[in-house]
């Protein structure tokens, strides 16, 4: 069992130790935020602009999974093929800005590093897009599908499918960008070991709590009751949780003290 106090410890212990780092006034702090949001918000309006311009081939690659089942989508308000449209540019150009946002992301909490983990910046910008490509990909290729013949084909074959835009617009995000997001997870444990807060053996201590959560979000976004099924989607999940095991033990600061002192 995780004991919160240990757990608040280490990252109380984490936070002290970065106090000596050569700081900002919280002004400098807040200017430098401010910098950071303006330049990510002016990089995702460039990707919005120029996927504004690819719109329908954006809008034939979101409605896919729904035209190879001949099913096209349904509106029941005049503005809603226009939100549509600019929905999926948005989240076309946030996907093409992402890179660049990641960075700035990265610059903001850069003073807060060692110079030894400033080196981690490609590594992380090339992980975090890949993951969540990765992620994404599985979501729209596997587990949309899916879900969408068995609520529409198998239970829905009495019925005559009427599916809004507003309403497959959120099931496709729920889906595509939950497992996006999920997919993340060894970015997560990444800076916990990176600041200790965590350490590969409390991960490897608690892994059959991992192993619990990973199979009740599996059982969430599985579209089949079907226990096999639910364990093809758990299985990415889990690995990727071992994977941040890995990725723990390489960056935790006990291991490079050890490697030092063993030097």
């Amino acid at each position: 069992m995780v004991d919160p106090e240990q757990a608040v410890e280490k990252a109380r212990k984490a936070v002290t130790e970065r106090v000596e780092l050569p700081g900002m006034t919280l002004m400098e702090h807040l200017e430098e935020l401010r910098r950071r949001i303006v330049h990510s918000a002016m990089y995702l309006a460039a990707g919005f602009f120029a996927c504004w311009f690819f719109r329908q081939h954006i809008v034939d690659f979101f409605q896919s999974p729904l035209n190879r089942l001949g099913i096209k989508l349904s509106y029941t308000h005049p503005m809603d093929p226009l939100n549509f449209n600019l929905q999926v540019a948005l989240l076309g150009g946030a996907i093409a800005a992402s890179p660049f946002i990641l960075y700035q992301v990265w610059l903001f909490i850069a003073p807060g590093l060692y110079q030894r983990e400033k080196r981690f910046v490609i590594p992380f910008m090339a992980a975090t897009v890949g993951l969540f490509l990765t992620g994404a990909g599985f979501g729209y290729f596997y587990v949309l599908p899916g879900a969408l013949k068995i609520l529409i084909v198998q239970f829905g074959h009495g019925f005559n499918p009427m599916v809004t835009i507003e309403e497959y617009t959120g099931f496709f995000l729920s889906i595509i960008l939950g497992l996006g997001i999920s997919f993340e997870l060894p970015i997560l444990i990444f800076f916990l070991a990176l600041f200790g807060i965590v350490s590969p053996r409390f991960l490897w201590k608690n892994i059959r709590y991992a192993i619990l959560a990973v199979f009740v979000v599996a059982a969430i976004i599985c579209p089949s009751p079907d226990p096999w099924t639910m364990c093809i989607y758990a299985l990415p999940m889990l690995a990727l949780y071992i994977l941040g095991i890995g990725v723990a033990w390489w960056v935790h600061p006990n291991r490079k003290k050890k490697k030092e002192a063993a030097g």
